[in-house]
């Protein structure tokens, strides 16, 4: 199943399932309790929002051996976990604003875990039942403050720095060498395969809950490969995972 999340009739913000006619519209949430409609919308009725809004982003810095070399950063023996605030998250089509603070705006196309069910301590062998599903998503990162600040904060956390989408997939299979790719005006920059993980998705959500609680909605960026680069405003950028979909967003300048 693709989940959605869709402002539909009347201004109605609901869940749907992507169907062959259309947007399926469901009442409740896939994350708690929810029940199909008999609605179905034509895909040019609906506006596509982010598929969740979660109570935090943790995302994975240098999972990718090729993208910590182009950082002139080891790979590290354990994964390295930061935070996003869930006011930087976006929906497909919306604009990532490039901030005035910032001279250097750079796309980060990756995979993202949406976890279903609360999860703490989890061993990775038990991880599956705690996932909905996947998505794309673009860990848009101001680098010349990363760098500035030292830490990542400031760099990562700007409003609009995370879109997501389009769908939550339930069925995808992370194991498998799923393409990645970031493209900007057509151009294909970053090349890559969910394969190509130092960690993988079960010893992930397994590391980060042995932190902190990860609640329904919680999203885990996975890491980015090789080839992260500039966005400059008009610049549309389009982050595809191969069974996912495409995430696609306009750049501007806040």
């Amino acid at each position: 199943m693709k989940i959605v999340r869709v402002d539909a009739e009347a201004d109605d913000i609901t869940y749907g399932a992507v169907e062959p006619d259309g947007i399926r519209l469901f009442h409740g949430s896939p994350f708690f309790q929810w029940e199909r409609s008999e609605t179905v919308l034509p895909i040019s009725q609906v506006k596509l929002l982010a598929p969740v809004i979660p109570t935090k982003i943790v995302a994975v810095g240098r999972n990718y051996v090729d993208h910590a070399a182009e950082m002139d950063s080891a790979v590290p023996e354990s994964p390295v976990i930061f935070l996003k605030p869930p006011t930087a998250v976006i929906g497909p089509l919306a604009p990532i604003k490039r901030p005035p603070e910032s001279s250097r705006v750079d796309h980060e196309g990756e995979l993202a875990v949406v976890i279903g069910k609360v999860a703490r301590s989890v061993r990775p062998e038990d991880v599956g039942p705690h996932i909905l599903g996947y998505t794309a998503a673009n860990d848009v990162t101001a680098r010349d403050l990363q760098r500035s600040d030292g830490q990542w904060t400031r760099g990562k956390g700007f409003d609009t720095f995370c879109p997501l989408g389009p769908a939550i997939d339930t069925e995808f299979d992370p194991s498998e060498a799923n393409a990645i790719t970031c493209s900007v005006n057509g151009e294909i920059r970053q090349e890559g395969s969910t394969a190509d993980m130092v960690f993988g998705v079960a010893e992930l959500v397994s590391f980060v809950s042995s932190v902190m609680t990860l609640l329904p909605g919680d999203v885990i960026l996975t890491g980015t490969p090789a080839g992260v680069g500039p966005m400059m405003e008009g610049d549309h950028v389009e982050v595809e995972i191969e069974g996912i979909g495409v995430l696609m967003n306009p750049v501007v300048n806040a």
